[in-house]
């Protein structure tokens, strides 16, 4: 699903009306009669009693039209303008003009002056005070409101974005943002759903499908894309029947040093899981019992030396190395890297202590093969790329990283992002219960045991993404996430494959299942 910008969403919504021959007013009109079935569906005439909240803007007209089709439907609903500006939008006047004819209880007017509505916690809060086009803080009068919005535990539902909440940077202020339980986003989610220091202000998004025109978002070139199920399925390579085991590539897994030995099994036994036709670890030789005896399907060579590794080298054509899980960082272990760097040609993932290596010798970034992948954590990044402001100045900094070596990115988090070529794959799979010892040292076994089997670079960083998050799902709903370790993910690959391609079971009501829709 692709991530339209600020710019793009004005143009879609431009284009829409001028295609399909509407006025923005109808399109308005569209998107608000989408937020009330939204919450129509859900609160089946309850009369809870109903709080809409609406700025001067449009984004305060799509509230004025939920608040209409809420009114006429029986629902228990008090109106707030939030009067932060003598401007007024026209498709908000209009809509005003609407409400008032649609009720005597005609909207409540508020400003620095007036007293804050009493709002209890088994309300609802309808957020449409300010939209996409928000461009500095919140006044200090309307953040008091957000506030109280907050204490008073009312469940939020935000109009498209958290009002306060820029599309394009962090806010300067949290206090200055609604805490939204719910946003309804209009089309396409917006990517500050997904990054850290942002997505802490809406606790659960939604989808919803205003009828933007099709042929503009088919056709739109986004800098962002969210991955999802049906994208990744559309990335899965089926086998054929008569092919084996050299159809489906040689992964080498160059790392391990004593006492991190289980990093480079983890790995190696990720590829294999990820459909790798043959895996051989490379490890120094005190790695070669524990890998025979606890992983019967892999080869394995080892170092001259019994401790760390201090010469990669092996009589053997894999299709791709992964190199660093358990890896350390030895001074010998330093100097049979850069070696190996120096004369590679083979696709290569690199990760953990290999990551280290090249932070602190900044010169073999450049014998790195076209197409390289990276797999650091937060910590690693900070040592590739330097230290970074917020969360949009890390991306720019990742992407401009990505694009001077030419390599792929994939930073590690609640949601993994890939960077490559100045755009980013948003992955929408993972939870909590991956944030434990080894859980990327799997990522770096899934991604390698892709490319071996033929996936380019960035289809293997993306699938592999999704595929280790979705493992992680699934062992989750059996173990929880407390109780989930890096050997269930790999335990987990074969039902992520085939979760690929399951149909959604029916909720027995009616409503289509979520879980690809929804965060």
């Amino acid at each position: 699903m692709k991530i339209l910008s600020k710019e793009q969403i004005y143009e879609a919504d431009k284009l829409t009306a001028e295609r399909q021959n509407i006025s923005s007013t109808v399109l308005m009109e569209r998107a608000g009669v989408q937020i009330f079935n939204w919450l129509h569906v859900r609160m089946q005439g309850a009369q809870v009693p109903v709080h809409v909240f609406c700025g001067i803007g449009n984004n305060g007209g799509d509230g004025l039209v939920v608040s209409r089709h809420l009114i006429t439907h029986g629902y228990n609903v008090k109106v707030y303008i939030v009067n932060y500006s003598d401007k007024r939008s026209k498709d908000f006047l209009i809509n005003y003009d609407l409400i008032k004819q649609a009720t005597k209880d005609w909207p409540l007017l508020l400003d620095q002056d007036s007293d804050l509505p009493t709002i209890n916690r088994d309300d609802i809060i309808i957020d449409a005070v300010f939209g996409i086009g928000l461009n500095r803080p919140a006044d200090s009068w309307v953040k008091k409101l957000f506030q109280h919005f907050k204490e008073s535990q009312a469940f939020t539902v935000a109009v498209d974005i958290p009002s306060g909440l820029y599309t394009d940077k962090v806010p300067e202020d949290p206090n200055g943002v609604v805490l939204a339980n719910h946003t309804l986003s209009f089309q396409t989610p917006k990517l500050v759903f997904f990054l850290p220091q942002t997505a802490e202000f809406t606790r659960q998004w939604e989808v919803l499908d205003i009828g933007i025109d099709p042929q503009y978002l088919y056709e739109v070139v986004c800098e962002a894309e969210l991955i999802g199920k049906p994208e990744a399925a559309y990335m899965y390579r089926g086998r054929a029947k008569f092919s084996h085991k050299g159809t489906y590539g040689h992964t080498l897994i160059v790392g391990g040093s004593y006492g991190k030995m289980g990093a480079a099994i983890l790995a190696s036994k990720a590829a294999l899981s990820s459909g790798s036709g043959l895996v051989t670890a490379f490890v120094p030789k005190c790695g070669y019992i524990p890998f025979q005896s606890s992983f019967h399907e892999a080869m394995v060579v080892t170092d001259a030396n019994e401790n760390h590794v201090t010469t990669i080298a092996f009589d053997l054509k894999p299709n791709v190395v992964a190199i660093g899980p358990g890896l350390g960082k030895h001074p010998e272990t330093v100097s049979a890297l850069e070696a190996y760097l120096t004369t590679n040609t083979v696709p290569l993932v690199v990760d953990a202590d290999a990551l280290n290596i090249l932070s602190e010798n900044r010169d073999l970034l450049s014998h790195l093969p076209e197409n390289t992948i990276v797999t650091p954590h937060a910590k690693e990044l900070e040592r590739l790329i330097g230290v970074w402001t917020d969360d949009f100045d890390k991306l720019e900094k990742a992407k401009a990283f990505s694009e001077k070596y030419r390599i792929l990115m994939i930073l590690k988090g609640a949601h993994t992002i890939v960077v490559y070529g100045g755009k980013l794959y948003v992955n929408s799979s993972g939870n909590p219960g991956m944030a434990t010892a080894g859980s990327g040292d799997v990522l770096t076994g899934v991604i390698a045991g892709l490319i071996a089997q033929g996936y380019d670079a960035l289809t293997a960083s993306v699938f592999g993404a999704y595929l280790h998050g979705k493992a992680g799902d699934i062992g989750a709903q059996t173990i929880g996430y407390e109780g989930l370790i890096a050997s269930h993910l790999i335990d987990c690959l074969g039902d992520a494959f085939m979760d690929l391609f399951k149909q959604p079971e029916s909720s027995g009501d009616g409503e289509e299942d979520l879980e690809d829709q929804e965060n």
